[in-house]
């Protein structure tokens, strides 16, 4: 299967591109940086060094089965994700031979989208709702975004809605690692959980490692799965009193723990308390997460966003 991940360079790209070369397919990794292109090189991926939106990848549509878009930063803006969309779409009408198989889209959502709902647990089904939510400002347009791409007409549409990530660098957690780092103290922004705030909450969780490995399932069942939208997180929610406090304990620092007013849109959306089950990546994927839980490993996550960032 040939495969193409664009953000190969990215925290979830990178996993996902390097988990589908392990599991035997040939694997085109996209980033805009030369440097690291080379590292793609080094983990058996093909590097194509170009911006995402451009068309000089647009030469292997015609030989390619999935596109895993897992983009960040301005490439995940609104205007971003409906402008590449379509853009491809329409490279795929007219570069692909007649008679040829969809071509498998995978785009990269993320849990935020069920908002707060008063602490009950969202599966993959559940329908969003994100009135009364914090996180409604940054991410009030996926839903639609996310019904275009599992209803387009030429791609093989589908979603997939990662909670927040763990592991090595740290993705988010790693953002309370950073600071915790600069400044001797572990922080949370968060505000009380009468307003869905996470002080005193829960937190759904997902490691690099287990989403990655979802994404090699989904683009080898994606001929079977298009049109579904699956949240991916580990099977049980934790607290986040409890891993603030053995935050503080594993580093030593000095003081407990403290919440902080959120500053911006992201940082309200971070203090949101959005609790997933899911469901469908299990009974129709057989996925399972095998890594630690984010309490259970905390020191060794700890110790390896360390090495990743000295």
């Amino acid at each position: 299967m040939k495969v193409l991940v664009l953000g190969a360079s990215g925290f979830i790209g990178f996993s996902a591109a390097q988990a589908l070369s392990r599991a035997g397919h040939v694997v085109y990794g996209q980033t805009r940086s030369p440097e690291k292109a080379k590292r793609l090189a080094a983990e058996e991926i093909h590097p194509i060094t170009c911006s995402a939106n451009s068309t000089d990848w647009h030469h292997l549509i015609p030989t390619l089965d999935v596109i895993v878009n897992t983009l960040g930063g301005e490439a995940s803006y609104p205007d971003s994700v409906r402008g590449l969309l379509n853009s491809v779409a329409e490279a795929a009408k007219t570069l692909r031979p007649p008679g040829s198989p969809k071509l498998s889209w995978i785009y990269t959502s993320g849990t935020w989208v069920h908002g707060f709902n008063g602490g009950e647990l969202n599966s993959d089904t559940t329908p969003v709702d994100l009135s009364g939510s914090h996180s409604v400002e940054l991410v009030k347009w996926r839903p639609a975004c996310e019904q275009e791409v599992i209803k387009n007409e030429v791609l093989n549409g589908i979603v997939v809605r990662p909670s927040l990530l763990y592991g090595r660098s740290g993705s988010i957690i790693g953002l309370m690692f950073e600071r915790l780092k600069k400044t001797g103290k572990v922080t949370w922004p968060g505000k009380p959980k009468s307003g869905g705030g996470l002080q005193g909450g829960r937190l759904s969780l997902i490691h690099q490692d287990d989403l990655a490995d979802f994404y090699v399932r989904a683009a080898e069942k994606a001929p079977l799965i298009g049109g579904l939208i699956f949240d991916v997180s580990n099977d049980v929610t934790e607290s986040l009193d409890y891993f603030l406090q053995r935050m503080v304990d594993i580093a030593g620092v000095q003081g407990p723990y403290e919440y902080t007013e959120p500053q911006n849109v992201f940082e309200l959306a971070i203090s949101t308390e959005v609790l997933v089950k899911p469901y469908l990546a299990r009974s129709v994927l057989g996925w399972q997460p095998k890594k630690l839980g984010l309490i259970d490993g905390l020191e060794l996550y700890w110790k390896a966003y360390l090495a990743s960032v000295e």
